[in-house]
């Protein structure tokens, strides 16, 4: 039998009757834990309890990160290990970075039942674990259990920071392309070799410039949001005439869409956006959500963002209001330009609202990248953004 779709086989509960070999798709459990945005999240792998993956700024990047490991500044991971106290008791590490003088501190708070909680700290993950193993390995030996060999653990482990999830969401920060000695384990982008504040988040994504004056300024964003124009002018009207209104197609994509498609990393740069299943054209596959805000805030959020180093994610309603999907958005603002896209965007009015919709321009397989034309203003070679989708027409430049 063939399957129609990839997850018609999921299991939703573990209460089966049979037999079950599981196969997991890491890139989907990965980006479930992305797109919850700026919320705590905690997912568990062995007795590594991952919590916040924290963020670097571009004068950060060059020191915090060696060989195998990026340390973002803000990270916490717990770690259930063995006591320094008793021999057969297992205690909570709780692993923390900071920033301290320019140069990254590791912390570890130990937490047990019954103690006061010790902090430990040092310039480090070796260093500042060597101060738990050592004790740890002295009480083992006292009392004859399994020795252990405090030499040949690595910190950067036990903090989690070499963990295959953890490492595929590090990878992903803004700007770790520029992390000039950390050998990259799911690929490093051989492109990103321009300043950090051309574009240190990977994709580019631009916000649409006003015809007087432009609203952001695409070559210093850390990543930009679409534009809205020339392609809409494609007429998806002419596009979705027939059968459906725009008000039933918008239901249907709201109801569909989460099948439609799926986050992973991008063969154009940083993340992207995949489809699921065989999209035919001329359908509405996601809408492009997130907060609805004047002009006026978007600037001022714009500069905010960039002072921390975070990717932007902005689409232009119109000349007064902007989506802005930065902190609280949905995983279309994830695709990529491309000179030869597979899809469009349109302003669609539903019950008396603007929705910013992606659909597709033609037939799009399954496992497909979805992209579409940002269609940047044209700029002075200063300000110019190197494209990167590798299409046959690709203008080398996104503006």
């Amino acid at each position: 039998m063939v399957l129609s779709d990839p997850y018609d086989s999921e299991l939703r509960c573990f209460s089966v009757f049979r037999r079950v070999f599981v196969q997991r798709d890491e890139a989907r459990q990965i980006a479930a834990i992305v797109q919850r945005g700026e919320r705590q999240h905690t997912f568990r792998v062995g007795s590594l309890l991952f919590r916040t993956v924290g963020r670097l700024l571009p004068h950060q990047i060059s020191t915090f990160h060696n060989e195998t490991a990026i340390f973002p500044v803000g990270y916490h991971a717990n770690r259930l290990y063995w006591s320094m106290r008793h021999s057969n008791r297992r205690c909570k590490y709780m692993c923390h970075i900071e920033e301290v003088g320019g140069q990254p501190l590791f912390k570890v708070k130990v937490v047990e039942k019954g103690y006061e909680d010790l902090v430990l700290t040092g310039p480090s993950p070796k260093a500042v674990w060597d101060q738990i193993l050592e004790p740890v390995a002295q009480m083992r030996s006292s009392s004859g259990t399994l020795k252990l060999f405090p030499a040949y653990l690595k910190g950067e482990d036990l903090f989690g920071l070499t963990t295959s999830a953890v490492s595929r969401i590090i990878e992903s920060l803004p700007g770790v392309e520029a992390c000039e000695r950390y050998t990259f384990r799911y690929g490093r982008n051989p492109l990103m070799e321009w300043p950090l504040a051309f574009n240190p988040s990977g994709s580019a994504r631009s916000e649409p410039k006003l015809t007087s004056a432009s609203l952001f300024r695409p070559y210093l964003l850390t990543s930009v949001a679409p534009r809205c124009q020339g392609s809409v002018g494609e007429s998806v009207a002419a596009a979705h005439q027939g059968r459906h209104s725009k008000a039933a197609q918008y239901r249907r994509m709201k109801a569909e869409w989460k099948s439609n498609v799926y986050l992973a990393r991008s063969r154009i740069q940083g993340l992207g956006l995949y489809a699921a299943r065989d999209i035919e054209k001329c359908t509405m596959v996601i809408e492009y959500i997130g907060a609805i805000i004047r002009s006026e805030v978007a600037n001022r959020k714009e500069r905010l963002y960039e002072s921390q180093n975070r990717g932007v994610y902005m689409f232009r309603i119109d000349n007064d209001y902007v989506i802005d999907a930065t902190i609280t958005g949905g995983p279309a603002r994830y695709i990529n330009h491309s000179c030869a896209p597979n899809c469009i965007t349109e302003v669609v009015n539903v019950e008396k609202e603007n929705k910013i919709i992606i659909s597709s321009c033609r037939r799009i397989q399954r496992g497909e990248e979805l992209s579409y034309d940002y269609k940047f203003d044209l700029e002075d070679d200063q300000h110019k953004i190197p494209c990167h989708c590798g299409a046959v027409n690709c203008r080398k430049w996104m503006n």
